[in-house]
Parts: structure tokens; sequence; C-alpha cells
């Protein structure tokens, strides 16, 4: 290898490291990462082995403190690691040794150059354990991990060195690695305390090997600075140790133990609960609350937009949240138009008896609040903009309600061509959305055409028929049916919906909930009793 400068740390294209390759000013590179044999000639050729494998092993140096770490003198004796002093006086490298697993010998080294901060290895790593395991008896009440040599060297220091430390020998990116080739002397200790950096790499690594130990073995530290040595530098020592020991034990996600619930119970009491506008309903169902996916389905002409107009409405006056609508079938005016009619209870779109000045007034108390924010889209829509659109309403405009009519619309967008698959991917999107910004939301979907009686004619609407997927009923936190005998003789009977509730995961109760009547003359769904008598009344 000819002479060249360190020039610059780079990500290693062979094993994933995030800054393992130490670029030189002839253009060579090579690996640091320890079982790693990515070499770069000058000329860009890459071969097999870096000339580092094969090295005589460096053992040079004296034990010294190192000031500038704050590490003692005992510190680094205790792990073995010595340093080279310059020619004015000052340290110019540190030396940290490996050992041999079976023979205790050393046979390998690691070299810090202090004034570029670049790595090199010399001897060979085949059967090396962690950075210093020799220093420690299996077997002992604490060992801590951490993601550097120096890391380990910090907090053997803060702590006394009391407890066994030992250090990844490769980084974040071979952390599993090595965890997994000295796993069986780790798990010989009761408590193992993973303290990898503050940083995305370094969390990332924490969770992959935490998976490795026995349940209840290990424990994470999440720093609040970047790392053990910087929290030694700034003094830190108590802040470290206070981290240390409030560690929680690892447990697999998913896995809450009863006694870290209490902080669920409260926010649970917090979350917000709204009555529906029609009391039976709410009997059954306790209302709809937010981060809850309220599905409304049934066969075509049964009422599930003037519903959701009504819900749209009632929200208007029982909160002072604001709304975000996405009406895929309707015009920006037609769905306005539609609000307002229920404000003024009679369809304003078909009266002629309305003028401007009230329509002006209807709208004020409606839309004019600032409060109702609507999607400007007709037709159908891809999934991430129909996404992109609720996430900006739930967080850019802090809607707390969201109506979105209907899902059938979304997926015929969709270039699968598989309707099934389309949409168990916009269901599971569209539950992490209300998981994750709070919203409570409504949505509107279809039926596939039942076997038995049409919906039309009065059929029984079951989970089953929900079209397309079981995941929206699997996803959904209630699901609501509305069912109507269209061409029944008696208009009483034509005009009533049966409202049946198909999913009630807040209070468990199903069936039907109540009778809703369609008033063409106000436009207004108002509660009813059973329009056939109690036979089919089944609450």
């Amino acid at each position: 290898m000819t002479d060249s400068s360190f020039v610059r740390h780079e990500p290693c294209p062979a094993c994933g490291s995030r800054n393992n390759l130490a670029r030189y000013s002839d253009g060579h590179a090579v690996c640091f990462t320890v079982d790693c044999n990515h070499y770069e000639k000058p000329t860009g050729e890459v071969i097999e082995s870096k000339p580092q494998s094969t090295r005589r092993l460096e053992m040079t140096g004296v034990v010294a403190s190192i000031p500038d770490r704050r590490i003692s003198e005992a510190t680094c004796k205790q792990f073995g690691v010595t340093v080279e002093y310059g020619a004015s006086g000052q340290i110019v490298k540190h030396h940290y040794p490996y050992y041999d697993k079976d023979s205790g010998t050393q046979t390998g080294t690691k070299s810090r150059i202090v004034d570029n901060k670049s790595f090199y290895a010399s001897g060979t790593f085949d059967n090396v354990g962690l950075f210093g395991q020799q220093a420690f008896k299996s077997g002992g009440k604490y060992v801590t991990v951490v993601e550097g040599e120096a890391d380990a060297l910090a907090v053997s220091e803060m702590f006394d060195n009391k407890w066994a430390v030992v250090s990844i020998r490769s980084g974040a990116s071979g952390a599993v690695k090595d965890i997994k080739q000295n796993l069986e002397w780790l798990e010989t200790f009761e408590n193992v305390v993973i303290c990898f950096d503050n940083d995305k790499a370094g969390q990332e690594a924490s969770r992959a090997v935490l998976d490795l130990f026995t349940p209840n073995k290990a424990k994470n530290v999440v720093l609040p600075m970047k790392d053990a040595g910087e929290m030694l530098k700034e003094r830190n020592v108590q802040g470290f140790i206070k981290e240390w020991w409030n560690a929680k034990t690892y447990q697999p996600d998913g896995i809450v133990a009863g006694k870290d619930t209490w902080d669920y119970i409260v926010a649970q009491e917090e979350v917000k609960s709204i009555l529906y506008p029609w009391g039976c309903l709410n009997d059954m169902t306790y209302g709809f609350r937010e981060k809850e996916l309220v599905t409304i389905t049934s066969g075509s002409g049964m009422g599930k937009s003037q519903m959701v107009r009504e819900l749209e409405h009632y929200l208007l006056g029982a909160t002072d949240d604001n709304i975000g609508i996405l009406a895929l079938e309707e015009d920006i005016p037609k769905t306005a138009l539609g609000i307002m009619s229920i404000e003024a209870n009679k369809t304003l779109h078909l009266s002629r008896d309305a003028s401007r000045e009230d329509k002006r007034g209807y709208w004020e108390r409606t839309l004019g609040t600032g409060r109702v924010f609507m999607f400007d889209h007709f037709g159908s829509t891809c999934e991430d903009n129909l996404l992109s659109r609720v996430r900006y309403m739930a967080k850019g405009l802090d809607c707390k309600w969201i109506i979105l009519d209907h899902l059938s619309i979304v997926v015929s967008d969709q270039e699968t061509g598989d309707e099934r698959k389309a949409i168990d991917s916009i269901m599971t999107k569209l539950r992490q959305l209300v998981q994750e910004t709070g919203v409570g939301l409504f949505l509107v979907s279809h039926l596939r055409r039942p076997n038995g009686k049409a919906h039309e004619d009065g059929g029984q609407i079951s989970l089953a028929e929900l079209r397309g997927s079981a995941s929206i009923a699997q996803l959904s936190d209630m699901v609501i049916g509305l069912e109507r005998d269209q061409q029944h003789a008696d208009p009483q009977v034509r005009n009533t919906t049966t409202v049946r509730v198909l999913k009630n995961r807040y209070a468990g109760l199903t069936g039907v909930a109540c009778y809703l009547y369609y008033d063409k003359d106000t436009g207004r769904m108002i509660e009813t009793t059973c329009p056939v008598g109690d036979e089919k009344q089944e609450f």
C-alpha cells in the first residue's frame, strides 16, 4: 500500500457500516469493520481482502490516562488499552486490544489516530470476543454493552470499574452478529444493559439485539446525549448513572406489563366521546369517540350520504372542533348545500322559497364558521393522494372528525386490479392514521350483491357482505348498516331506514339500534318507531 493521508469516512458498500470505510488521498479505501474484507485499490478496483487482515499485530504504546476523554490510567489498565505519544508529548494514538476467546491471548488490535479520528486494524480477529470481555469474569450481576471501545472505557470510568462493560466490535451495523457470537457469555450475567448511541442507527441496533436475549434479562438505556463518552466529557456522570439505573427491562413490541398501564387508563378517560343525534342509537353504542374508525354501509340509495350529512351538521353544533369532509362522488357546491339544508330544515337544492339572504345565514352558521374543510375532488383518486389529504386535515388543519365518502371509489383507481388487496392496503393505512393522529373517522363503504333478498328490497345486512375485503370489518371499531325496502307499497315503510349495528368494539352490543324516517319535505332523517309492527323490532 502506498503512503497517503486520510481524507474522510464513508459508508461501506460491502458491510453497510455508516462510516467505517476510510478514504485516503491516493484514492484507496479500506473498511475497518471487523470481519469485513472490503478494500479498494487507488484505481477503484475492489479486492477480496484488505491488507490489514494480514498485518503484523501492533502492540506498541504504554498504559496511561487519556485526559481529553477523562479516562484514568486505572481504567485503561483494566482494559489493556495503550497510548502512543508524539514528539511534543501529546497522545497521537489509542490502541484497543482484542483477545482470542479460547487461548486468552491478544490476537488483534484496533488503533485510533487521534488527529484525524481514523481507525486501522492489525493482527487477526477470527476468534476474538467483545472488546473488554477478557477483563471480566462471566456470571456477574451486570454487564453493559456499548457501541464503541471509547464508550466502554467511559462507562467503566463512571462506575469506578465496578461492573463489567464490553463493546461490540463493528459498530451498529454489526451489532446483531457480534452479540450472537458472544451470546452465551453475555447470558451468564443476571442483567444485560444495552447502551448504544442515541441516534437512528444506534437505536435500531438496540431494538434488534434486545430480542436476542432471554426474556426479562436485557434492559435498554436511551441517553440524553449522543453516547456515554460524550456524557463523561461533559461531566454529566450523575445523569448517566440515573439513566442507567432507570433503564426498563425490555419487552417485545406489543407486550405491556399490567403495572405500566395506568397512563393508558388515564389517556382513555380523556378521549372525547360524542353522542349521536339519535337517542336510541346511543343506547347501543354509547356514542362515538376520537381514535375510532366507524364504517357506515348499505345498498344503493339507502341514505348513507344523508346520514353523514346529519352527522357533519351535528358535529358543528355539538362541538367546537374542525371537521374534514372528503365526498368523492359530490362536488363542493352539492356537499355545501347538503349541510346547509340540514341547518335550514329544507332541501335547498329543491326549494325555491329560500332567498339568497336566507342561504347566507345558513352558510354562516355552518360552512362559514371556518371549521369545515372539504376535499375539492370529484371521482376516483389514488391511495397516496387521499391519505396525504386525510393526514393534512388531521395534522395541518386540526380536524378532529373526518368523513370519507366513499371507500370503493378510492380503490377503483388502483393499478393492481385486485380490489381485495387494494382495500386491505388502504384500510390498514387508514387505521394507522386514526391511531397516529387521534381523529375520529367515519368511512362510507358499499356492499356486495347478496345471494338472497336484495338490500334495496329490505334484505338484512351482514358483515360478510361488506364489499371487497374482510379487513373493513376487522379494522373498524364500529360498523353500522342501513336497511330499507325501497319498493314497499307503504310510503312510511318505503322511507324508513333500519339502523343495524353490525360491530361494536366499544360496548359489544349489536343488532337493530333504531329506525330513521326520511322526511322528503325537510330532507331530515328523524328517529321513529318500527313502521311494520313489533315483529321486526329486535332491540
